[in-house]
């Protein structure tokens, strides 16, 4: 019984992307059937693979999620940990009021962030999507680091005080590298969220060129067909990165997912 469940939950959370690959290596002739094709085609990872502009909007979505992901956890972390050890007055109104800048719904945040971003000069330039990005990740970036340095011994941070650590030298020395598993899975989170954003990229961005990868397979729709190999190829190519960068940090995120379950 613990097997099968085991399967249906691995089927359920794997079985679309499975299902992408397939439908991308169908012929053009069997893209609506369901069954299992009678041949495989390299067809639309050809034409994908021709488009510049894809691989110029994996570049594109690569340096934004990136330069996200990095401010992110670069503010977050001192954050977190001025909010978990310092005596700051207000601490939990702060934090609360933190959280509360990620419950608006993006499509009620989108045309007041266009107005900002164009009398900032940072329309259609990937500074105009880092900048919101970065506000919308630093909420729960804050939230996840915050539980984590409140789980690390506060005897730590006495520790370093009295061996004449100022705070940040007790932050970047002692609680920094303790925070790696945190840090890394807060970082993968905060890429995901960048890499996979639709609405302000397709508002903010008009230039081919300077797409990311969303915008750039929502293009891929034309007027009479719709070229549903490619959009299956375009959204596997899309999600290769993720899949990648949570391999490598693997061991990582789960330290990071784990920490502070067990206390003894």
């Amino acid at each position: 019984m613990v097997g099968f469940a085991v399967i249906a939950v691995v089927t359920f959370l794997v079985g679309p992307f499975l299902w992408q690959v397939l439908t991308s290596l169908r012929p053009e002739a069997e893209l609506t059937s369901t069954g299992w094709p009678r041949a495989l085609s390299t067809e639309s990872w050809s034409d994908v693979l021709r488009r510049p502009l894809v691989l110029r909007a994996l570049g594109n979505s690569l340096f934004v999620a990136g330069a996200t992901t990095l401010f992110s956890i670069a503010i977050a972390a001192a954050a977190a940990f001025a909010i978990a050890r310092l005596p700051l007055p207000g601490k939990r109104a702060l934090l609360a009021l933190t959280l509360s800048v990620s419950m608006f719904p993006p499509i009620a945040t989108v045309s007041p962030l266009y107005l900002i971003i164009r009398a900032l000069g940072l329309l259609d330039s990937p500074a105009g999507l880092i900048l919101p990005y970065t506000t919308f990740s630093l909420p729960l970036a804050i939230w996840i680091l915050t539980g984590f340095f409140r789980d690390l011994p506060e005897e730590l941070y006495r520790a370093a005080v009295v061996d004449g650590c100022s705070p940040w030298q007790a932050f970047t020395r002692v609680y920094l590298p303790l925070a790696a598993p945190a840090i890394a899975t807060t970082a993968i989170l905060v890429f995901v969220f960048a890499w996979n954003e639709l609405l302000y990229a397709l508002t903010f961005l008009s230039t081919p060129e300077k797409r990311t990868v969303p915008v750039a397979i929502a293009m891929f729709a034309g007027e009479h067909k719709e070229p549903w190999g490619e959009i299956a190829a375009a959204s596997v190519l899309a999600t290769l990165p993720l899949v990648v960068a949570t391999l490598l940090f693997q061991r990582r995120i789960v330290a990071g997912l784990t920490a502070g379950a067990v206390k003894g």
